[in-house]
C-alpha cells in the first residue's frame, strides 16, 4: 500500500512539473518573440531556440530519468525571468499620432485646467487632421457621467470609456488605452508581454466615440451613470491624478490587470470601498449586467431592454462632421 502511495505520489509530481514547464516554456517563447531586441528573424529565432532547449531538456529528463535537465532548466528560466525584469516602460517612444500627447492636468480649486485634450477630426484610420488643446473645467458645473462602451468584435469584450458633461452641453471622455509606437498595431495578447505602455486620453465625444462608431465600424452604447455630483468630482480627479502619475511614471498595459475597466475599477473603489470585485470587470462587453446589478445604472427596467436604449451606433453614424454630436447621440427615437 506505501509503495502504490509513493508511486501515485511521484506521478503527480511529475505531472504537475510537466505542466509547469510545459506552462512556462511557453510563456518564456512567447516573451522572448514580443520583447527579443531585434527583427522578426531574431525574434523567431530566439522563440524557437528556446522551444527546442525545453524540449530537449524534457526529453532528457524523461529518458534517464534524471533531475539534472530540471535543475539546468530553474537556472535558465531564472535568468529569462531576470532579463525580463529589467524591460522598464518608457514615455519616450515615436508614437502614433493619437496618442503622441501625454494628459496632464492642473487643479485650482473647482477649476481643473488640462492639457493636451485631444480633438482630431477623423476621416479614416490613416486620414486626419490632429489638434490638441488645452482646456478648463469648472466641476461646480459638473453634470453626468456615463459609462461608454466599444464593442469591435467579440460580444464578450468591448472598450470602456468615461464621459463627463457639464451643464453648458460640453463633453469631455476620459479612456485608458494602449501606447501604440509608431509601427505598432494592437494586440490582446501582447497586451501581456509589456509591448505596450498605458496613456490615459482625454477627447471630445466627437473624436474618440465617433472615430469608433463611424471609422472603425465599432458598435457603441451610452450608459448614463447614477452618481452623486460628490462621487462624480471624486471621479473626474481620480482620473486627472491618474494622469499626472502617468505622464511622470510610464507604466505598461496589461490586457488582464491594467486595462480600460481594471484601472477605473481601482478608481472607484477608492469613492465607493464597498464595490464588489466580478469576472465581467475583466469581459468588458458584459459590464452592463455589473452596473446594473450594483445599481450604477437605471435598475427600472431590465439590462436587456436598458442596452436596447442605450444603443448610439446609429445616432452616430448619422451624424455629420459640423453637427453637435453630443446631442445627437443623446436624442431618443419616439
Amino acid at each position: 500500500m506505501k509503495q502504490r502511495i509513493r508511486m501515485i505520489a511521484r506521478m503527480l509530481l511529475v505531472g504537475l512539473l510537466a505542466l509547469a514547464t510545459l506552462c512556462s516554456g511557453a510563456w518564456g517563447a512567447l516573451a522572448l518573440w514580443y520583447q527579443l531586441p531585434g527583427g522578426t528573424v531574431v525574434r523567431t529565432l530566439g522563440s524557437v531556440a528556446w522551444s527546442l532547449v525545453v524540449i530537449v531538456l524534457a526529453g532528457i529528463a524523461i529518458s534517464r530519468r534524471s533531475w539534472l535537465p530540471a535543475g539546468i532548466y530553474l537556472a535558465l528560466y531564472a535568468l529569462l525571468l531576470f532579463w525580463w525584469s529589467s524591460m522598464a516602460p518608457s514615455n519616450l517612444r515615436d508614437w502614433a499620432d493619437d496618442v503622441s500627447r501625454p494628459l496632464t492636468g492642473r487643479i485650482e480649486g473647482n477649476q481643473v485646467v488640462l492639457h493636451n485634450v485631444r480633438d482630431f477630426a477623423w476621416r479614416s484610420n490613416t486620414d486626419y487632421d490632429a489638434h490638441w488643446e488645452t482646456r478648463r473645467y469648472d466641476l461646480d458645473h459638473l453634470a453626468s457621467a456615463d459609462a461608454v462602451l466599444s464593442y469591435w468584435g467579440s460580444q464578450a469584450i468591448a472598450h470602456a470609456m468615461i464621459s463627463f458633461g457639464f451643464d453648458d452641453g460640453r463633453h469631455v471622455v476620459f479612456s485608458v488605452e494602449i501606447r501604440r509606437e509608431r509601427h505598432e498595431q494592437y494586440s490582446p495578447i501582447g497586451g501581456f508581454f509589456k509591448q505596450f505602455e498605458t496613456t490615459l486620453v482625454a477627447a471630445d465625444e466627437h473624436d474618440i466615440i465617433r472615430v469608433r462608431t463611424n471609422v472603425r465600424g465599432e458598435d457603441d452604447y451610452l450608459y448614463p451613470l447614477r452618481m452623486d455630483k460628490p462621487a462624480m468630482r471624486a471621479l473626474f480627479l481620480s482620473y486627472v491624478r491618474a494622469a499626472n502619475h502617468l505622464a511622470t511614471t510610464p507604466a505598461f498595459y496589461n490586457t488582464l490587470t491594467s486595462n480600460c475597466t481594471t484601472i477605473v475599477y481601482h478608481m472607484a473603489r477608492q469613492i465607493a470601498p464597498g464595490l464588489p470585485w466580478d469576472i465581467r470587470l475583466l469581459l468588458t462587453g458584459y459590464l452592463p449586467g455589473y452596473l446594473h446589478k450594483v445599481g450604477a445604472v437605471d435598475r427600472s427596467v431590465p439590462v436587456d431592454v436598458l442596452r436596447e436604449r442605450s444603443r448610439i451606433t446609429e445616432r452616430a453614424r448619422s451624424t455629420r462632421a459640423t453637427d453637435d454630436f453630443s446631442r445627437a447621440i443623446r436624442e431618443r427615437t419616439p
